[in-house]
């Protein structure tokens, strides 16, 4: 990677994640090149996002007479890789954006790291009606780019040919996943997944976990293999299968037909904890969780004491609400709490003006935020008017987004509002169902309910792990209803006591001991724990 090292070091990084350039690894590259050479008819190959072409570095070394056409979009990156294959009248460089162009083509071999994006820092609209266009498919609108590339790249394969991909892993276990694994599904071209271990990130300058896809358009086999990298010497064997032409990279393979597109592809490859327990409901059976209150320009409407005494903004006009996850540091949110962060000055009220205001200053507040061009956002353009948010009342339990530990459960004692820093959830209380809260938040403390809840979960790069609303709502979780009166009981008296400790701050575990003695006597499978 000298090559990509020097760039580095002389490109800003700001240029670098304009164009969503994170280099592949040298010896990720090869084991990915000597998949694709395994073709005995390579001929022509082809990379999708050449940057400064490590692949067809590789390659050239092993077939200097391969035909090679590669495309980007940067001009400074085009022009590196132009001067280091000036060499080579095989290679191709073409400075053009590859889901537009190219559509007529086929490959023998393709080779990818193609650019991944958060879903707001790229224009997809028109880069998800071509794809749609072209491949007679349906994609989610959150699609990101990186699965266009290899849906594009499955399409130009010709027969026998193979492709190699390293992409972010999330879209296996995505909401618009789905329709990128139905496509790969009926495609039959998929044959191999290799999951890096989530607490090693594969790129130096980006956090986000990595997958090689391996894929083949022949008709040798049906099946698709799972395999997680956790270190370097299961990488090493990896390495040496691929390089032998070994075809069953690990005996956890599963047959195409029988992957399912709808569910988190997790269950293929990560052991699904839930199967330590029995009698499970859907957690929407008792509960929603919507996403908390997102204002599309924080620094405008999020309000501290001081700023609200500067504008002269009345409490009338303002919302209290958590807007940052640091201030809750305890499993219960009380009044007292929330007064401390007042007189801390904290970031804790939402401007909230009304539909019609009528006081001077909050008029004086929104004609200041329409001259900063605050009513013009993402967010608050499509609002009417702009400066109304969105109406989600406290609920009375919090959820955090993102964790790299444990799930955080809050129980809002404070009734406030709360920003997307949590999610909320609103158990359900009906004619048909009725949940206890205390009872259900007592259950969600536990390690038992944070197990359950683990299948479900998004990984990132560096150990982060994230929940969607959905994600929780299509979880899985003990059915209270089972328990007995006084298994009920025991739980909500050994919960108060907790709690109780908690607020004096000298919190006792062993009430949470005690109630997980009392979940698992009940509910422990006697079923091993086994990978689906």
């Amino acid at each position: 990677m000298i090559l990509e090292k020097t760039y580095s070091k002389r490109v800003s990084i700001s240029h670098r994640k304009k164009y969503a350039q994170f280099f592949t690894p040298d010896e990720v590259a090869e084991v990915m090149v000597d998949w694709v050479l395994k073709n005995k008819s390579l001929e022509k190959v082809l990379e999708p996002a050449f940057g400064l072409g490590v692949f067809s570095r590789l390659i050239l070394k092993q077939n200097p007479n391969l035909e090679i056409k590669g495309f980007d979009v940067d001009p400074l990156i085009f022009d590196e890789a132009n001067h280091s294959f000036r060499e080579f009248s095989n290679v191709n460089l073409i400075l053009e954006d590859y889901l537009f162009n190219d559509w007529s083509n086929k490959y023998d071999g393709i080779l990818c790291n193609p650019p991944y994006f958060k879903f707001h820092d790229y224009e997809n609209k028109k880069a998800l009606e071509e794809i749609k266009k072209r491949l007679k498919i349906n994609l989610n609108g959150f699609t990101n780019i990186y699965t266009l590339f290899l849906l594009k790249s499955i399409y130009q394969l010709n027969e026998n040919g193979k492709a190699a991909y390293i992409i972010p892993s999330e879209f296996l276990n995505s909401d618009y996943g789905t329709y990128i694994k139905q496509y790969l599904i009926k495609s039959n071209a998929l044959k191999h997944i290799i999951i890096f271990d989530f607490k090693e990130n594969v790129f130096e300058d980006a956090l986000t976990t990595s997958a090689i896809l391996l894929l083949s358009k022949d008709n040798n086999s049906s099946s698709v293999s799972f395999t997680t990298v956790e270190n370097r010497l299961q990488f090493e064997k990896i390495k040496k299968q691929i390089k032998s032409g070994k075809t069953e990279l690990s005996s956890n393979s599963k047959n195409n037909k029988d992957l399912n597109p709808n569910i988190k592809w997790r269950a293929y490859y990560q052991k699904q904890l839930s199967k330590n327990y029995k009698n499970l409901v859907p957690f929407k059976k008792v509960a929603k969780v919507v996403r908390g209150i997102a204002t599309g320009a924080n620094e405008y409407f999020i309000f501290n004491k001081e700023k609200s005494e500067r504008l002269n903004i009345s409490n009338n006009s303002l919302i209290p609400c958590i807007t940052k996850s640091k201030d809750v540091d305890s499993p219960f949110f009380t009044t007292e709490q929330f007064e401390e962060l007042i007189k801390a000055n904290a970031n804790i009220y939402l401007f909230n003006a009304g539909k019609v205001p009528t006081d001077n200053n909050v008029l004086s507040y929104i004609a200041l935020g329409e001259e900063e061009g605050i009513n013009k956002r993402f967010l608050t353009s499509r609002r009417n008017p702009w400066f109304i948010n969105e109406n989600r009342p406290p609920s009375p339990i919090w959820v955090s987004v993102f964790n790299r530990n444990n799930v955080k459960f809050i129980r809002n004692e404070a009734k406030i509002s709360n920003l997307t820093t949590f999610h909320c959830i609103y158990p359900k209380s009906d004619l048909f169902n009725s949940i206890d809260v205390d009872l259900l938040f007592a259950y969600l403390l536990t390690d038992i309910a944070r197990e359950i809840f683990s299948d479900n979960r998004r990984e990132y790069g560096g150990g982060l792990k994230k929940f969607e609303p959905n994600d929780l709502n299509n979880g899985l979780m003990l059915d209270l209803s089972q328990l007995t009166e006084k298994e009920k009981y025991d739980i909500k008296i050994l919960y108060h006591t907790y709690r109780e400790s908690v607020i004096k701050g000298q919190e006792n575990k062993l009430c949470l001991e005690k109630i997980e003695e009392i979940l698992k006597n009940k509910y422990k499978s006697k079923r091993l724990t086994t990978t689906l």
